[in-house]
């Protein structure tokens, strides 16, 4: 889980960060402190899915604004996958719409 976890703040953050002809965000960049894969580990071990949902939210919020919003086509999408994820009631069951949120991330790169 600690993966995907990574790869739904990087596929985020990629959206906000990256520029057109600029070099590619990747998982050792600055705009990564705090959203590593170690620091989700700590999160999963510690069963702690409030901060791992706050965490997520703070990607969430930056690219939903990077989108236009939650009235745009891809705002929408968005804000509805991320909302599957802020209301998982547990760790096991947030794996498959962190997965979707995942997967539609790395779509709309």
């Amino acid at each position: 889980m600690e993966l995907t976890l990574e790869a739904v703040a990087l596929f985020a953050l990629k959206l906000v960060h990256e520029t057109e002809g600029a070099s590619p965000v990747l998982r050792d960049d600055l705009v990564m402190d705090g959203y590593e894969r170690e620091v989700f580990g700590l999160l999963v071990r510690q069963g702690d899915l409030a901060t791992i949902q706050r965490k997520l939210d703070e990607c969430i919020a930056q690219t939903l604004n990077t989108l236009g919003g939650a009235d745009t086509v891809l705002g929408r999408e968005l804000h509805k996958l991320a909302t599957d994820v802020q209301q998982a009631p547990s760790l096991d069951e947030l794996s498959a719409p962190l997965t979707t949120l995942q997967d539609y991330l790395k779509d709309i790169q």
